[in-house]
Order: structure tokens, then C-alpha cells, then sequence
């Protein structure tokens, strides 16, 4: 096993291409006022019932 170097190492540059680029992407959904409510996954329902319980 070797100790910690006396001359200081330069900075790595990566290869081009291969560092994380940003995009912008639209994850909204438009929904029409007079569309049905979806239904709740099983998290929400889970909770729903957790809270009916305890309002006994």
C-alpha cells in the first residue's frame, strides 16, 4: 500500500458527451373540469380507511 502523494494530482476532465446533460420535460396533465375524478391507489385508500377508523 502506498501513502498519500506530495504533488497534488490535476483535475480529471470526462470525455466528452459523458457528463450528465439537462432537459426540461413537461410531466404536467391537462385535465377537463368536467372529467370523472380518477380513483385513488391503494396508498390513498389505505390512508382514507386508516382515518375513517380512527374518526369513530
Amino acid at each position: 500500500m502506498t501513502g498519500p502523494s506530495s504533488t497534488p494530482q490535476g483535475e480529471h476532465t470526462p470525455a466528452p458527451g459523458v457528463t450528465w446533460e439537462q432537459r426540461l420535460v413537461r410531466t404536467e396533465q391537462v385535465i377537463d373540469d368536467d372529467a370523472p375524478d380518477p380513483t385513488p391507489n391503494r396508498a390513498t385508500r389505505r390512508a382514507m380507511q386508516r382515518a375513517a377508523r380512527r374518526n369513530r
